[in-house]
């Protein structure tokens, strides 16, 4: 068994980056699911759908729930997911990188990949001068 990747983002985000992931790392360690949330989403008609992914990819080891931006309807749908009963972890800021960062840590347990998500994100950003 292993943890369960849970993206949670606003429209066109999440299902991009789990394809480009798919494409670079055949065949992903982790099971992951996209849920992207429509601009004008309400988070508690979006909660059963949320729940219901949660439960998709919670092979009982817990769910790491990767959010793009902390305090908006993504985030804050995930914060409520954490209530529900199943071991949640938040990240938010998701990127590629960070993505990445994780399926390279699969062997993991939930408690430790947040801060190995957190290092995939600063760890992705290079400033260059070209």
């Amino acid at each position: 068994m292993a943890v369960g990747i849970l993206l949670i983002t606003h429209q066109g985000i999440g299902s991009a980056l789990v394809a480009v992931a798919a494409r670079l790392m055949q065949p992903l360690p982790l099971r992951v699911e996209a849920l992207e949330i429509p601009f004008e989403g309400d988070p508690d008609a979006l909660l059963p759908q949320a729940s219901a992914a949660l439960r998709r990819v919670d092979d009982g080891q817990g769910v790491l729930v990767l959010t793009d931006l902390y305090g908006a309807t993504p985030s804050n749908l995930a914060a409520r997911l954490a209530r529900l009963g199943t071991p949640v972890r938040r990240v938010s800021a998701l990127s590629l990188p960070m993505l990445l960062r994780v399926m390279n840590y699969a062997e993991l347990e939930l408690d430790e990949l947040p801060a190995v998500a957190a290092a995939g994100a600063r760890n992705g950003v290079i400033v260059d001068d070209a």
